[in-house]
């Protein structure tokens, strides 16, 4: 028999205010956790949708806040314009390269040529024909097994970049709720806010426009040391190795390294040698110098918070932790920055 409403008022609850308080964060801390957990495979879409509303954030404010676009508008063509920059040209370079790949996977004699004057040059037996045309018919049935993983992972590509835009289109559309939001919710005060804000600014001038910039000057050397040692079609490589440039570890040696070894294939080994040495002494090496220096230049970052930084990120959160890593050694200096800050305070008004 259901209990009346009135009778309900009159039950005394068990828990003191001080535990209902303790109760609720809890169970609040326990659902944004679950939520945290479901969504961990898509976490990417979600902070790469705050650093480029960092990034178009100042285009937004100028054309929406002080020119008075239509913000719908504006949204759609900052959306557009990530479509454009960031997901088509790694479309139709995967694209190139898979054509590639494909139309030499066919040509096996080739490969055997390649290997057999690498064996010639090296004069270490790599493999025998008979070994390699059996690699070949395993590699073609392996394809044939990552086929619907491909397919898998193209899908979950899709999903991430959806949700990303989707985050975006509603961070912009939502600009003043969203940054309320932040404020209200968020357990610093206002200054706190603005270094946060400060510093996630900093970072993201340093990591995403310095990257490119470090990618950029690497793909130009890149090329122009495949043209100077007359490795075939080095403008295509150049654009190659400005993509391979935001790999972590491996980068433009993906491009170049294959590259010496053709050299070596065709017995020009004085310019496979050429290209090693100016991979490994010059090219490599301004990828580890103009990061650093970058970082101090553009976003005053300390070059040990870079550092750290982008092995912590790189580890956890992929290609996208090349900015989220440095973010977060930032975060944790600034705020033990205002736990110092506070506990002065605090004492200062107990005295």
């Amino acid at each position: 028999m259901p209990i009346p409403p009135k009778s309900l008022e009159s039950i005394e609850n068990i828990y003191t205010p001080r535990q209902r308080h303790v109760l609720l964060i809890s169970a609040l801390l326990g659902l944004a956790g679950l939520i945290v957990v479901g969504l961990a495979k898509y976490l990417t879409a979600f902070l790469a949708a705050g650093i480029l509303f960092m990034m178009f954030r100042p285009w937004w404010v100028a054309l929406v806040h002080k020119r008075n676009w239509n913000r719908r508008l504006v949204t759609i063509l900052l959306l557009l314009v990530t479509v454009v920059v960031l997901v088509i040209p790694f479309y139709a370079l995967s694209s190139l390269l898979i054509d590639r790949l494909v139309a030499f996977a066919r040509q096996p004699d080739e490969i055997l040529n390649v290997l057999h004057r690498l064996e010639k040059a090296t004069g270490f037996q790599i493999t025998t024909q008979q070994n390699v045309r059996q690699l070949l018919q395993q590699g073609a049935v392996q394809v044939s097994r990552w086929l619907p993983t491909l397919a898998g992972s193209a899908l979950n590509f899709l999903v991430i970049v959806g949700l990303m835009l989707f985050t975006m289109y509603y961070m912009f559309m939502q600009e003043d709720g969203f940054l309320r939001g932040l404020h209200r919710y968020l357990p610093f005060r206002n200054e706190t806010l603005e270094e946060l804000g400060e510093s996630l600014k900093n970072n993201v001038n340093a990591n995403v426009l310095g990257q490119v910039l470090v990618a950029l000057i690497q793909a130009l050397l890149t090329g122009l040391t495949l043209w100077i040692f007359g490795v075939p079609d080095a403008l295509f490589w150049t654009v190659v190795a400005f993509f391979m440039a935001f790999l972590p570890v491996l980068g433009t040696p993906l491009v170049w390294g294959p590259a010496a070894l053709y050299q070596f294939s065709q017995g020009a080994n004085p310019q496979g040698i050429g290209i090693l040495l100016v991979g490994f002494i010059v090219i490599i090496n301004v990828d580890n110098l103009l990061r650093i220096v970058l970082a101090k230049r553009m976003g005053d970052i300390h070059p040990l918070v870079t550092l750290v930084g982008l092995v912590l990120g790189v580890e956890i959160f992929g290609i996208i932790g090349l900015v989220v890593g440095p973010l977060l050694v930032s975060y944790l200096l600034v705020l033990m920055q205002v736990f110092r800050r506070e506990n002065r305070l605090g004492r200062e008004g107990s005295v």
